[in-house]
């Protein structure tokens, strides 16, 4: 077995996916923590998805950590629209990065994956020995094979050349550089810009709906609808285009499912703290954590959920918006209850300090300043 040296200040660490809400958290977590040699490579720099690209740069620029935080990434609708997408590129990124790195002589690398990749009836919490226990969520099954095959690509690379590569999962994340897209989004991003241009439209701000759309992504036509918003090629026209069977000229905001499923939420400030701490850890404490391998990954989270209901409520008082919210029940609800058990990271010395009430104040704050809306 090769000697495979610990990890210092003094590391080149290659942060792969470093634009994205958890490349750039970690990034911005351990240049705070004293780590300068950290190496980034924009898409256009490096499309991880092209393996000679891929090989030339591991081969010309010496490294000797990877963080493995590049993926695509979306909402329940992303996933299952583009199912074909979210495998094939995840397996692509994966395969080239963790494959190029050890052909580099990259003994150290940290995975970063999904809480989806658990079965969709686990127990609840989500012990880290539960997976493959059972059948996954329907809607974001591409996507989870494809992260559970890069936890195997790391134990696979470990047993077999002796690696030390390590996995965590964190639960459902949110905060700065987070993607506001309406149709590709997660849930709570969606929630915060949903209640927030329905609160604008209140107001019937229509300056301030026109420079979220700037920042943030067309608004579809079938929500600009229920939020009685100006259509999008008559923006600066007066007036409202309500839903027919609405009996007012007020915004409505309409929601997925029907709200009971449950969730927990992770502020990414939180995550990259956890993941520079399992980063630092010692072999030997590592070992202990996920008892000599046959734990593959850690979970990260808060050990706390809320129902999807509950959080669109604490949403909607956030952003203050006041008019009506309608469930629709014809869309799925996903996994009806994800709650990982972080135990493990617990036992080892870290918790979670952001708590939700402030995570989600921040976030809107950081939301609010983006669109440059007071």
């Amino acid at each position: 077995m090769l000697p495979v040296p610990p990890l210092t200040l003094d590391s080149r660490i290659f942060v792969a996916g470093h634009r994205g809400m958890v490349g750039s958290a970690i990034v911005r977590f351990l240049k705070a923590a004293g780590y300068q040699r950290l190496i980034t490579r924009s898409h256009r720099e490096l499309d991880l998805m092209d393996q000679q690209a891929v090989r030339h740069f591991f081969r010309s620029e010496p490294i000797d950590y990877v963080v493995l935080a590049a993926a695509k990434v979306g909402g329940i609708l992303a996933n299952n629209t583009y199912r074909a997408d979210f495998i094939y590129q995840n397996l692509m990124i994966e395969c080239n990065v963790i494959h190029e790195a050890f052909s580099a002589g990259v003994r150290r690398l940290l995975f970063l994956g999904s809480s989806c990749i658990y079965p969709k009836h686990a127990p609840q919490p989500i012990k880290e020995a539960y997976l493959l226990s059972g059948f996954l969520e329907p809607t974001n099954q591409p996507y989870a094979i494809a992260k559970i095959a890069g936890i195997e690509l790391c134990q696979s690379y470990n047993r077999q050349h002796g690696t030390r590569y390590r996995c965590v999962m964190p639960t459902n994340l949110y905060g700065p550089n987070d993607s506001y897209d309406l149709n590709n989004s997660h849930v709570l991003p969606a929630l915060i810009r949903k209640f927030h241009l329905a609160r604008l439209a209140e107001e019937s701000n229509w300056g301030a709906i026109r420079k979220d759309e700037a920042v943030f992504g067309l608004i579809p036509d079938s929500f600009r609808t229920l939020l009685c918003i100006p259509s999008s090629s008559g923006a600066d026209i007066p007036g409202r285009q309500c839903p027919s069977s609405s009996d007012s000229k007020s915004p409505v905001v309409q929601l997925w499912g029907t709200g009971a499923a449950r969730r927990e939420f992770l502020h990414v400030d939180d995550m990259a703290s956890a993941t520079a701490f399992i980063m630092q850890l010692e072999d030997s404490l590592y070992d202990q954590a996920t008892q000599n391998g046959q734990i593959t990954h850690i979970n990260i989270g808060t050990g706390e959920d809320l129902s999807i209901r509950e959080l669109s409520e604490k949403v909607q008082a956030v952003t203050g918006y006041s008019g009506r919210v309608l469930w629709d029940r014809t869309q799925p609800d996903g996994m009806p209850q994800k709650l990982l058990d972080v135990s493990t990271l617990n036992r080892f010395g870290w918790k979670s300090r952001i708590s939700l009430p402030e995570g989600l104040q921040q976030t809107y704050l950081t939301y609010r300043k983006m669109a440059d809306i007071p």
